[in-house]
């Protein structure tokens, strides 16, 4: 009797097994991969936001002062933006490069991402 009940159960074959754990390494190699790319690509598309953001509020100081600003941190103090955000990529605030109107003066004409490394494209995140 006790017999029969053991060759009566149901139970899961170690073939069975291996093939249900075969195709959860299958999904788990290919899904992961693309969640990274995801991710860098949200990243970038957050940067070319920033720094839209960045170069628009720039030109309307420029319209407003005929003058650029001498920091980002003029772009705060005088209400043109909230706060200077993170980088997306550094998630740091002072990694910013601010670039000049000309070489040898003291204002900020364009910002570029401090962040080392290049996009899914090949480009650079500092030529963005």
């Amino acid at each position: 009797m006790i017999r029969a009940l053991r060759n009566n159960r149901k139970a899961f074959t170690l073939i069975e097994m291996s093939v249900v754990v075969a195709i959860i390494g299958l999904l788990y190699v290919t899904v992961v991969p693309m969640y990274g790319r995801t991710i860098q690509r949200s990243k970038e598309t957050a940067l070319k936001k920033d720094l839209y953001v960045f170069r628009t509020t720039l030109n309307d100081y420029y319209k407003d002062h005929e003058k650029w600003p001498e920091t980002l941190d003029t772009l705060v103090s005088q209400g043109y933006i909230r706060n200077i955000p993170p980088d997306p990529f550094t998630e740091k605030a002072d990694t910013w490069v601010t670039v000049p109107s000309q070489p040898g003066n003291n204002d900020v004409y364009d910002v570029k991402s401090g962040a080392v490394g290049q996009s899914l494209d090949g480009i650079d995140y500092g030529a963005f």
